[in-house]
């Protein structure tokens, strides 16, 4: 997938687009009904638009996220998006919903076909709506679809539905809406290494504070290492029974495999709850529950 945010416009290419418009965050069967009508559009390059909200302004506040926006462009490649443009908010958020139209979709991206869900909004204040966006891209020739909302036993498939049920630690219900495990992909730091006193060694991660927070506690995970997964035991929290614990990290004990990991980017998904994060009276007790752990993942 190439991105072409600060790239040469497609225009000039001459290349044909079909573009999905949205956030997309958590690439759910909703967002991905949506990128599956700009791939299904065969004599059309699939395109993506979508924001990235990294911003540093103060007075933009983007959602908790619910995956990363590195996982995001691995997910969109993986399901054939071949170009993605994502402009930072505060760079498109002034726009007019003409000049977005007549700017991105056609003087960037070199739409034929864009689509977009029912919710999605763009240009100034929000007030380009899809409908408008049907209305604009005649005038421009892009043929325009709004992609009907998706279902799941009779609940609509939302990502604050999803980012709530993450919060509350109910992963499976939210791996179920999403599609796949929720997962992260983070840069493996230096902690304490308690673990390794009591042979249980961990990769320690920190989440960026623009995630979703999963609810403290100890998962059932998959670890994706150097192209094999593993079975991991996962500790999301304040790791209460060490001392001196610096703020919130994802702790991870990977069943059967021992090397070093350090500075990797490893990629981390939660399975299943098993229990709420426990301060123990002693570093033996704590040794203990983590072997039981460990035992539970069958």
């Amino acid at each position: 997938m190439i991105d072409i945010t600060y790239g040469a416009p497609l225009f000039e290419k001459r290349e044909k687009t079909a573009v999905a418009l949205g956030y997309f965050d958590g690439l759910h069967p909703g967002h991905m009904g949506v990128i599956g009508a700009a791939l299904a559009q065969r004599d059309l390059k699939p395109a993506v638009f979508t924001f990235n909200c990294d911003t540093t302004l103060p007075k933009f506040k983007s959602p908790e996220d619910i995956i990363s926006f590195e996982n995001k462009r691995e997910l969109l490649a993986k399901a054939g998006v071949e170009y993605i443009y994502a402009p930072d908010f505060a760079e498109v958020c002034t726009l007019t919903a003409e000049d977005f139209v007549r700017g991105i979709l056609r003087e960037q991206l070199n739409a034929g076909y864009a689509c977009c869900g029912r919710n999605f909004r763009f240009g100034l204040g929000g007030q380009g709506t899809p409908e408008r966006l049907v209305k604009l891209g005649e005038s421009f020739n892009i043929r325009v679809e709004i992609v009907e909302d998706v279902c799941m036993d009779g609940e609509l498939i939302s990502s604050s539905k999803i980012r709530e049920l993450i919060r509350m630690g109910n992963i499976e219900e939210a791996n179920r809406l999403l599609g796949y495990e929720w997962q992260f992909k983070l840069p493996v730091v230096h902690g304490n290494e308690i673990g390794r006193t009591i042979s249980f060694p961990t990769i320690n991660q920190i989440l960026p504070e623009t995630n979703v927070m999963p609810r403290f506690g100890v998962y059932q995970s998959y670890v994706h290492v150097r192209g094999k997964n593993y079975r991991g035991i996962t500790n999301i929290g304040i790791r209460p029974t060490i001392e001196n614990s610096r703020g919130v990290i994802c702790e991870t004990h990977i069943l059967d495999f021992d090397g070093d990991l350090y500075g990797e980017n490893i990629e981390v998904a939660l399975c299943r709850f098993i229990r709420p994060e426990t301060r123990f009276s002693s570093i033996e007790e704590l040794k203990d529950q983590i072997a039981k752990d460990a035992a539970s993942w069958k």
